[in-house]
């Protein structure tokens, strides 16, 4: 069989050898052939490898940068000696056509570009209402133009000062950042991922520390080649760009007074400190992170580079949100989109809009209002704030304030009581002028509850200068939870101005509540029919009164903003809003009083409460709340209610009884 097999032709090993005899006869009759066929095909090979390479150095292929030319418009595409624009950064971190990488697995688009475009960080050095107020100040105190100039662009454009700084220039001024192309770029993805750790959280007002052409991301593994390759940068892990130390050097300003003549006094006054906010609050203790929220995480495994599908997925992955409390000028801003200079699409700034208002309306502030008592000629009302950020609220530059606004009607709608009401130009009725003081019992249309940062100059007289603040003339913007006057950092977020208010970050003995309870005696001038009330928290990032100052000067920059100002949209954020209708308590209705229910013990030690009175007073149902409005004890119908209760957790409850002759509701604290 086997004999048969290889006389066949079959064997293997005979097949071989006739192949390579017949190969050597071919390879010497044509062998000159061969070897030019080999010559032109190394040629075009290695002349193929340098355009690849050149494509690649500049980016990929002619397809992909016809791509990126469409897909970042004129987004700068750029390195110089130390940074890169973000635009060079969105070649491999944009949108990804394939829909491979920078998406998750349902199938959203999660792409650091497009999330980043549209920020206020990423147009900071854009940003008309800053570039307005460092005209101001130079206006004002022209003496120290220079300084002014150099310390406003550390933080609002940081590429194009520390490469002005790196490279030898002693200054960085506003006509320098006209025609630089990296300062215009704003706080970009070397603005923040260049950053080294050196003493971070231990300097402040834009002292910042970078290394050239050195990138920090959050992951440990990572593929360094292609960026090296791509783009000249060395990417590395360090856990220090998770911190909330990483924001600190820009969110804590201090500036440096100056009387009113412009002569430095030698004192300074700290502008804003929401990163000693932070450290000054529970969230710190939890170790929650500015990061937390402002670049929100999701576990699913993400692929950082668009055309690198090799890569293997990262988790967990912060989207580039960068969502604040500035609505009002992303909206100016996509409103004068060409004037402003920005480069991203309009649907950039409707995407940050929208999260913005999201957060102000969903993630700031729990309200809760509650009709203690009412006379023949009182009502009594308790407005509960309790911030939920991670700082106070609101935070950051100091033109920004929230105020209360309460509107008491009759079933007709007739205004019985108006508090935290605007005039037609914005501005708040009733207001002081200079400032408002804090209240802790509102009486008048005329006591608005306001929440702010005032500044004193040396004479202290409220300023919105900058240079001029010397002294803190009020600050009772509403605490973090867990933030207390003992606290280190205490001596640069400090309470001031608020009087004798018991309850303001207090609840009895217990500080740290991150809350203020303001309480309104409402005179009703005999009136006994019922109330329908609406209590409304507003914010203003820009309010008009602010901005007086501002608009007394003139300057290009200063006229440029006027106009967008008087042509925006001047309707302030509603963040939280509580509706009471039909509600009568402790006087006569249909002739029948309702009843003087009380509850003991409050506060309760183990959650039990009891209620007097309540066999004789007709109860239909009870309702248990917490703070956020949300039913924690099943409805109780009156048939089933034996007078006591017991509450699920620590907390601040309120108890709904309604009874045969109206409702009772009662705060109780466990």
């Amino acid at each position: 069989m086997a004999g048969s097999f290889c006389k066949q032709n079959h064997c293997p090993y005979i097949r071989c050898s006739k192949k390579v005899a017949l190969a050597k006869t071919y390879f010497f009759r044509f062998r000159k052939f061969i070897i030019l066929i080999l010559a032109v095909s190394l040629v075009i090979m290695g002349a193929n490898i340098r355009n690849m390479k050149a494509e690649a150095r500049t980016f990929h292929t002619p397809a992909e940068l016809a791509r990126l030319h469409d897909m970042l418009q004129s987004q700068p595409f750029d390195t110089n000696t130390y940074f890169a624009t973000g635009g060079r950064c969105g070649g491999c971190h944009g949108h990804d056509p394939t829909q491979i990488s920078l998406y998750t697995s349902w199938g959203e688009d999660v792409n650091i570009m497009d999330d980043w475009q549209g920020t206020m960080m990423a147009n900071a050095a854009k940003d008309p209402l800053w570039r307005a107020k460092v005209s101001h100040e130079i206006l004002v105190n022209p003496g120290i133009a220079t300084e002014i100039q150099d310390k406003c662009t550390r933080c609002h454009a940081p590429t194009g000062r520390f490469e002005s700084m790196y490279l030898g220039q002693p200054h960085y001024t506003m006509a320098m950042l006209a025609t630089d192309t990296f300062g215009l770029d704003g706080v970009n993805c070397s603005a923040c991922h260049q950053q080294q750790d050196t003493l971070m959280g231990n300097n402040f007002s834009g002292d910042l520390h970078y290394m050239q052409k050195h990138v920090y991301g959050p992951y440990d593994t990572i593929v360094s080649a292609v960026m090296e390759f791509f783009v000249g940068f060395t990417p590395s892990g360090s856990p220090h760009v998770k911190k909330s130390e990483f924001c600190a050097s820009c969110h804590t300003l201090l500036t440096q007074t100056v009387d009113l003549s412009g002569n430095y006094t030698g004192g300074t006054f700290i502008e804003q400190a929401t990163f000693h906010e932070w450290k000054n609050s529970v969230y710190r203790t939890d170790s929650l992170q500015c990061q937390h929220c402002h670049i929100p995480q999701i576990n699913d495994p993400i692929k950082l580079a668009t055309n690198y599908p090799f890569i293997p997925g990262r988790s967990p992955f912060g989207r580039h949100h960068l969502v604040g409390g500035n609505a009002f000028m992303l909206k100016l801003m996509q409103n004068n989109i060409t004037q402003v200079g920005a480069t991203c699409n309009p649907s950039n700034f409707d995407t940050t809009i929208a999260r913005t208002t999201r957060q102000l309306r969903d993630s700031t502030l729990i309200m809760a209002v509650t009709q203690m008592n009412r006379t023949v000629d009182t009502v009594y009302y308790d407005v509960d704030l309790t911030n939920r950020c991670g700082h106070k609220f609101p935070s950051g530059y100091p033109s920004r304030i929230a105020w209360i606004q309460m509107v008491v009607t009759d079933p007709m709608g007739d205004t019985l009581y108006a508090n935290g009401l605007q005039d037609v130009v914005g501005n708040l009725i009733g207001r002081d002028p200079g400032f408002e003081p804090h209240h802790d019992v509102c009486y008048t249309g005329n006591d608005v509850q306001i929440y702010e940062m005032v500044m004193g100059d040396v004479n202290n007289n409220p300023t919105t200068v900058l240079e001029r603040a010397d002294t803190c003339l009020k600050d009772n913007r509403i605490c973090p939870k867990g933030f207390s006057a003992s606290h280190p950092s205490y001596d640069s977020t400090k309470i001031i101005g608020i009087g004798n208010d018991p309850d303001f970050n207090y609840n009895g003995p217990t500080e740290g509540t991150g809350g203020d309870n303001v309480h309104y005696h409402i005179f009703l001038n005999g009136y006994s029919g019922q109330l329908n009330v609406t209590v409304k928290v507003y914010y203003s990032s820009v309010p008009r009164a602010w901005l007086n100052e501002l608009f007394s000067y003139s300057s290009p920059e200063i006229s440029s903003f006027n106009t967008m100002y008087n042509t925006a949209d001047q309707t302030p954020m509603l963040v939280a809003q509580v509706d009471m209708n039909n509600t009568i308590t402790n006087i006569d209705q249909h002739g029948n009083a309702v009843p003087q229910i009380e509850v003991y013990p409050n506060p309760t030690s183990d959650g039990k409460i009891h209620f007097t009175n309540w066999q004789t007073s007709g109860i239909q149902s009870v309702r248990v709340y917490d703070l956020q409005g949300k039913e924690v004890v099943s409805p109780i119908e009156g048939k089933e209610f034996t007078g006591e209760l017991m509450l699920p957790r620590k907390g601040v409850y309120f108890v709904v009884l309604e009874t045969r002759s109206g409702r009772v509701v009662k705060k109780v604290i466990y």
